[in-house]
């Protein structure tokens, strides 16, 4: 797929990862719209110039989805991909130093965000994308999903958490498979320690911590190659059906 003159819906698209491959489609002469919850997607919108615009909205609901991807069709001829970097990190022992279960509403909202907000982007962007003409290969759209290497080896604390990415990674090859009939191909990357406002307010000495236990190279990543890995997933067609771990070899403990 290229990715010239192709308009893509890019969520959590206001910083971090979203906001990274935001910079590098419109770079690359495609069209972007950018999905977030944040105020903070508008001003993105308008340094990215006439190739961006910005819906806010909460990729839990229903309405507010259909909504981006009707502002996708209308910012160019059709959904060519979508790009779901929303989410949310929560930590939360089963039961605590004080012997209190885990709040199950935090577990919840969780789950809700992470996995049934993904799903419900997958189907909506999916539903437009059957509608496009095909283009080589038969292809009409390409759908990159944000899973995490917790949905692997998930550390304490991250039992919603890794819950919630495992769920998009299970979704990952049934969902190829199933939209492999209408020409569209699902891919999910799973990050490991990336450079994202998620990360501010862990402490200094985490980070460090963090840093020295990816065996090479020893820092986090970097949001661009993220995007990157991104992009070369879209023009790549033979990518399909796969979870790629993009984390410099950590495994956590």
């Amino acid at each position: 797929m290229r990715i010239e003159n192709a308009t893509f819906v890019i969520t959590g698209a206001g910083s971090g990862l979203g906001s990274a491959c935001a910079e590098r489609l419109v770079a690359a002469g495609g069209r972007v719209v950018l999905c977030d919850l944040s105020e903070g997607v508008q001003d993105q919108a308008r340094r990215l110039g006439d190739a961006a615009i910005a819906v806010q909205g909460d990729v839990t609901s229903a309405d507010d989805i259909q909504a981006v991807i009707d502002a996708a069709q209308a910012h160019g001829d059709g959904l060519a991909g979508v790009i779901h970097c929303a989410g949310v990190v929560s930590v939360a022992k089963l039961v605590d130093r004080h012997g209190n279960p885990a709040d199950l509403d935090a577990y919840a909202r969780t789950v809700q965000i992470n996995l049934v907000g993904t799903f419900n982007v997958m189907r909506l962007a999916a539903a437009a994308m059957s509608q496009n003409p095909p283009g080589d290969d038969g292809e009409r759209g390409v759908i990159i999903n944000t899973a995490s290497v917790a949905a692997f080896d998930g550390q304490v604390g991250q039992c919603a958490y890794s819950a919630s990415k495992a769920g998009v990674v299970g979704m990952s090859l049934p969902a190829a498979r199933e939209l492999s009939r209408h020409g569209i191909r699902v891919m999910a990357i799973a990050p490991g320690v990336f450079e994202t406002p998620m990360m501010a307010d862990i402490p200094e000495d985490v980070v460090a911590a963090l840093s020295q236990a990816v065996p090479f190279p020893k820092r986090l990543g970097k949001p661009d190659e993220f995007a990157r890995l991104a992009e070369q997933i879209i023009t790549n067609s033979m990518l399909n059906g796969e979870v790629i771990r993009l984390d410099g070899g950590i495994r956590m403990q």
